[in-house]
């Protein structure tokens, strides 16, 4: 009978923990090849064209970051490479990822091969051939500006591409205008407030995104509003989860303290009479 027990226990805990580390948006099919990976994300489908829109460029930190976490959960023992590309003038303006930030997040900074063509013909180049190779998981360009070039029929050229090579291509784009295009998916994102954390409420939690799915479905069992499917996505050890809301107190504006005491400084002249 006791030995029952411990089995019934032990049995428990893997269904427990198979539970926890369900990813979110569970329902689309993972093929054996992407079980073997540690973290699953989000589970995008591989070799598909992915758009990400961010509204205003001060929130391209949030749309790379979202961009190369669904890229980490299309890695597989066999397609290790993400390669991420921008124009070399643009990348002066956007900035660059930065390699300590990837091992925090659990990419490997060895994984990743940074890319600055001069034109976006060029670029477009480098994407169709990185997609082609069987060692590159996806393809992550970061587009400062609007191009004439990536129009539609460039976007129907990647996405049978990456559907004939099973490697998967993220555009991220920063404007509120949507054109023509044949990519799978499009999102949009902006950066969201950071939970709460045990013990300290107003320190920053854990990063946060909304995402809408402005084009194509994750979830057929989910509900759908105008903007598409919306969630509101939290990264953790194993990758992206759904949050709860935010459950910090929100309380009056007009009399939320800062983090720190703000300075006070002496007013000119307070200490003349004491100069003798």
């Amino acid at each position: 009978m006791l030995g029952k027990t411990y089995h019934d226990l032990d049995s428990l805990r893997q269904r427990i923990a198979a539970l926890e580390s369900r990813p979110a948006l569970a329902g689309v099919p993972i093929s054996p090849e992407r079980a073997l990976h540690p973290s699953p994300l989000l589970p995008l489908p591989p070799g598909a064209v992915s758009e990400v829109f961010a509204d205003q460029h001060r929130d391209a930190g949030a749309a790379l970051g979202f961009a190369l976490g669904l890229a980490r959960g299309l890695v597989t023992p066999r397609r290790q490479a993400i390669l991420v590309l921008q124009l070399a003038d643009e990348a002066q303006e956007t900035g660059v990822i930065y390699g300590h930030g990837l091992a925090h997040f659990g990419l490997m900074p060895d994984a990743v091969v940074l890319a600055r063509p001069k034109t976006i013909m060029e670029l477009l180049w480098a994407m169709e051939e990185a997609i082609a190779c069987r060692a590159v998981a996806a393809v992550v360009a970061d587009l400062g500006k609007l191009h004439k070039a990536l129009d539609f029929t460039a976007s129907r050229r990647l996405s049978l591409r990456a559907a004939s090579a099973g490697s998967s291509a993220f555009l991220l784009r920063y404007l509120r205008e949507r054109e023509a295009s044949a990519a799978r998916f499009r999102w949009r994102l902006t950066p969201a407030r950071s939970g709460p954390v045990p013990f300290d409420p107003r320190a920053p939690g854990p990063p946060r995104w909304r995402a809408s799915l402005e084009k194509g479905r994750l979830a057929p069992d989910r509900p759908v509003s105008a903007d598409g499917e919306d969630y509101l996505l939290e990264w953790t050890a194993n990758g992206f989860v759904l949050a709860d809301g935010d459950a910090r107190p929100q309380g009056d504006a007009g009399t939320r303290q800062p983090a720190l005491p703000r300075p006070r400084f002496a007013a000119l002249g307070d200490r003349l009479s004491q100069t003798g």
